[in-house]
């Protein structure tokens, strides 16, 4: 059983200004040029916290998980951060336009704290593979800080939507947030503190799988400090927004495939099976505006050459597991590992801006289509994981909206 909570998270008062200057994206989507931004912000701006400066002077004394615990707990001590005074459920909504084809959107969720669960027990599934850098980076921040400042993206299944509902009802009171990130994606967030309506949604949840959508090396992170941390109650659970994964506002972008300092890339062939047919950008892009499942297609990019790859879909298989095995691994000679360790490959959102990158000096570029969130959901819950960057989900949860301290 899904074990969920109300708690009383610390959130930014009044005396911190703009919250549109305060949170952040993910700690794993900020950039450098992101990063000063924020910094330039405010004072305030939680990238102090999650993702500081590093400096060649630091020490075991004065490095950057010190100075990330003695911000937010100056913060707090000054009034810039405060607890909530009932514990509480939090409705999360965002509001936004589908980059590529700029559809209106609605996604809608809810903040709480969930039970930190092991794979093994079938509760929480995962879907993506993880790396040790970026759980031993979190672990440090978390060893400093013990809190949460983001929350795992949990989705359940709610054909019926009864849990939205109660959801839908919340957003009828003043929100406690409300504010346009620099995407332009409207966030706004509700508490939600009656008890009756906290025990309905418990109940509702209770029977539910959920499975990660994003934040696989927070939770594995929460993992690994539950375990250095037996019988710590607080340590058994982490900050989780849950979304139906049955939303229409629920969106998966693809993330296209950007290789280069290849020797093999010049007179790429398709692979024996796979029908090639040169196709220009827009025929790519038109293409892949309708659904088809029963073909795997795969766009290809290089210098002046664009072009379609197309074979049957044989039952069960999804596109992104594919190109790496037959066409990156097979035809390209590209290993796990070197995908792994990114030696040969990035990832970028968007087709215009990965077609861009052939020109900026890219090999080539393979273009993909969205992963159905049940062809995902399929895999995870038969226990399977994909390779990394198979999914997108769009946009991603703020930074600070709530913080969990333990």
């Amino acid at each position: 059983m899904a074990t969920i909570k109300p708690f009383r998270p610390f959130r930014y008062t009044a005396k911190a200004g703009d919250p549109a200057k305060l949170l952040t994206q993910p700690y794993d989507k900020i950039s450098p040029k992101m990063q000063a931004e924020y910094l330039a912000a405010s004072p305030y701006n939680l990238v102090r916290v999650i993702l500081g400066e590093r400096h060649a002077s630091d020490s075991e004394s004065d490095n950057v998980y010190t100075r990330a615990a003695k911000h937010l707990n100056d913060w707090i001590r000054y009034g810039i951060l405060a607890q909530d005074p009932a514990p509480g459920l939090y409705a999360y909504s965002q509001e936004f336009q589908v980059p590529d084809t700029g559809e209106h959107a609605l996604r809608k969720g809810f903040i709480g704290i969930g039970k930190v669960e092991d794979y093994s027990a079938n509760i929480v599934h995962r879907h993506e593979q993880t790396l040790s850098g970026p759980k031993k980076d979190r672990l440090e921040l978390l060893r400093h800080t013990r809190s949460h400042f983001g929350q795992i993206f949990m989705l359940y299944s709610d054909p019926d939507g009864a849990v939205d509902q109660l959801l839908d009802e919340a957003a009828n009171a003043a929100p406690v947030l409300d504010m346009l990130d620099g995407d332009g994606t409207r966030h706004r967030a509700w508490a939600i503190t009656r008890a009756e309506k906290i025990a309905r949604i418990q109940e509702l949840m209770a029977p539910k799988k959920l499975l990660i959508a994003d934040g696989h090396h927070r939770y594995e992170t929460a993992l690994a400090y539950r375990n250095e941390n037996p019988g710590d109650a607080a340590a058994e659970f982490v900050m989780m927004t849950f979304v139906n994964m049955y939303s229409p506002g629920l969106k998966i972008l693809a993330t296209h495939r950007v290789l280069h300092n290849l020797d093999r890339a010049r007179g790429f062939e398709a692979p024996a099976g796979w029908n090639s047919r040169s196709e220009s950008l827009e025929g790519i892009k038109r293409a892949f505006s309708t659904r088809q499942p029963d073909g795997l297609r795969i766009g290809v990019a290089a210098k002046n050459v664009f072009a379609l790859l197309e074979r049957p879909r044989r039952t069960g298989e999804m596109d992104v597991p594919v190109l790496h095995r037959e066409i990156i691994g097979g035809a390209l000679g590209i290993g796990e590992e070197a995908v792994r360790e990114e030696k040969h490959i990035h990832y970028v959102r968007g087709i215009d801006a990965a077609v861009a990158e052939v020109n900026a000096g890219a090999d080539i570029v393979f273009l993909l289509e969205p992963t159905p969130i049940d062809d995902m959901a399929r895999i995870a819950f038969a226990g399977g994981v994909m390779p990394q960057k198979s999914t997108d989900f769009y946009p991603k949860l703020l930074s600070g909206v709530t913080i969990y301290r333990l």
